[in-house]
């Protein structure tokens, strides 16, 4: 995909890009969790066309996964004269809420205190840190409750660093990759080009957070703790211009309704998971 080199958003999508063949379907998912659902939930095909568009998914690599989702039970959809619209469905809703409690947690004010340490076959290792096999370090809130073995709880005290998988590193790369580019945004970024630029950091993040624990200092060799209190700060800074967009009507698409109440999008990164 050719990009301008005036273009602000390049950065991010050749990030995406640079993976290989984007998951469509997980993207989509991304928009109509984050971006649609305070809006009342449906979005216009023409809509997400066009943001989709914006980050180099043509819209028959968009088609595919909206006919995916739906066979397999993640979408509901209706349709209004020639126009179609889509939604998450009820079952698929509940798990992004409470997926979005881990998503958008607010920056902690110290370390985690509270850990376990799981040795078995744990259920899924997703949000814990993989130590060995069978053997996983939980934050104290993110450990299964039960079918994972023996379970010991305590503090860390740390008297080193601790090898961390080389996919979790790459991951932390990658976003710390986005954050910098992110930087370096004019603050005047266009609607369409802010929502692009949310969409594209919340996918990242996402992806991240649900799958490795964030980390208490000492544990990353890095030495990089912060990352949610800088993802905290860019989508804040994004949110303004990208609400303008799903505010506008288009061609096409019209605008979505204000954020419902309790629902605000400016309320996230502010509570506790």
């Amino acid at each position: 995909m050719d990009l301008p080199p005036t273009d602000p958003v390049a950065p991010l999508i050749r990030s995406l890009l640079a993976e290989g063949r984007p998951r469509v379907w997980s993207i989509i998912v991304t928009v109509l969790g984050d971006a649609v659902e305070p809006h009342g939930g449906w979005i216009a095909s023409a809509r997400l066309s066009e943001l989709l568009e914006r980050v180099g998914i043509a819209p028959g690599a968009m088609r595919a996964a909206l006919s995916r989702l739906a066979a397999d039970g993640w979408l509901e959809r209706e349709r209004e004269g020639r126009a179609s619209f889509h939604r998450l469905s009820r079952d698929r809703l509940s798990e992004y809420r409470k997926a979005a409690r881990a998503i958008y947690a607010a920056p902690r004010a110290g370390d985690m205190q509270d850990w376990v340490l799981t040795i078995g076959v744990a259920p899924d290792a997703r949000g814990g840190l993989l130590l060995a096999p069978g053997t996983v370090l939980w934050p104290a809130e993110a450990a299964p409750k039960k079918g994972a073995g023996l379970r010991i709880t305590g503090k860390l005290d740390l008297s080193g660093s601790i090898p961390l998988p080389r996919q979790h590193l790459d991951a932390r790369r990658r976003m710390r990759s986005d954050l910098a580019a992110l930087d370096a945004f004019p603050a005047d970024l266009a609607p369409l080009d802010a929502m692009a630029a949310r969409l594209l950091l919340l996918h990242r993040w996402r992806r991240l957070v649900l799958k490795f624990p964030d980390l208490p200092a000492g544990v990353d060799p890095t030495g990089d703790t912060d990352l949610r209190r800088m993802v905290a700060v860019h989508y804040r800074r994004l949110l303004p211009a990208s609400e303008r967009w799903l505010a506008e009507a288009g061609p096409g698409f019209d605008a979505l309704p204000p954020a419902a109440t309790g629902a605000e999008p400016f309320t996230r990164f502010t509570q506790p998971a």
